[in-house]
């Protein structure tokens, strides 16, 4: 059996090197490049493309983004590297386990989703799996994905992945033009998605935004 050559992704430097040593344990993996942020992500997965990646939810877009990690950074990552390549393979290893990331970032198209909490054994074997075609989902996300009507409602199911990007980011108080700066989109497509997003949760405001994304843990207090 060849080598499964990984991509490792994400922000903290000793996360990823305490991910390294995991999967380099075992003798057909090898970290063949890192990235620490979405933008960084794509342009490693182009350049050095790997069989497979493992890749943080919550990231910053850009390197030195002064806004800070967000699931939109791992969430626009992954849409990159899928629009540029259908057969990506790619597992997230994130500490977002509850509704709705798992069930929005699996409807993008990654292989896997395991939560940090994952034994090393665990992490080694999604690799393995994802690497010969499967996928591979821990426990507590398979469950989502089987029975999404025995998981706590949330209002914002209700939107598409580029929506809920966009909302989290209005949410974290982000202007329009720094929106669209961080999802590659022209502000006028921001403002559509932003009425789109008001729209269907029954929102009037921007505070309303906040106080939602607050009350279903989707950010910080």
């Amino acid at each position: 059996m060849s080598e499964i050559r990984v991509l490792l992704v994400d922000d903290h430097a000793v996360v990823r090197d305490g991910f390294q040593r995991i999967l380099e344990s075992d003798e057909r993996i090898r970290i063949i490049d890192s990235a620490s942020n979405g933008q960084e992500a794509f342009e490693k997965f182009r350049t050095s493309e790997p069989d497979v990646v493992v890749l943080d939810l919550t990231m910053p877009n850009h390197d030195g983004d002064l806004d800070g990690s967000s699931i939109s950074g791992g969430m626009e990552a992954i849409r990159r590297i899928l629009a540029y390549d259908g057969k990506a393979r790619v597992l997230v290893l994130s500490g977002c386990e509850t509704r709705p990331y798992p069930t929005q970032v699996v409807g993008i198209g990654v292989r896997g989703y395991l939560t940090k909490h994952c034994a090393p054994a665990e992490l080694i074997e999604a690799v393995v799996r994802i690497d010969s075609g499967d996928s591979y989902y821990s426990p507590v996300i398979q469950e989502q994905l089987d029975h999404p009507e025995s998981c706590d409602a949330s209002p914002v199911n209700v939107l598409s992945p580029r929506e809920l990007q966009i909302f989290v980011l209005l949410a974290e108080g982000l202007p329009v033009s720094r929106v669209a700066d961080q999802m590659f989109l022209s502000p006028k497509t921001v403002h559509a998605h932003r009425s789109n997003i008001k729209r269907k949760l029954a929102l009037q405001s921007n505070s309303e935004i906040v106080h939602l994304a607050l009350r279903h843990g989707l950010i910080d207090p």
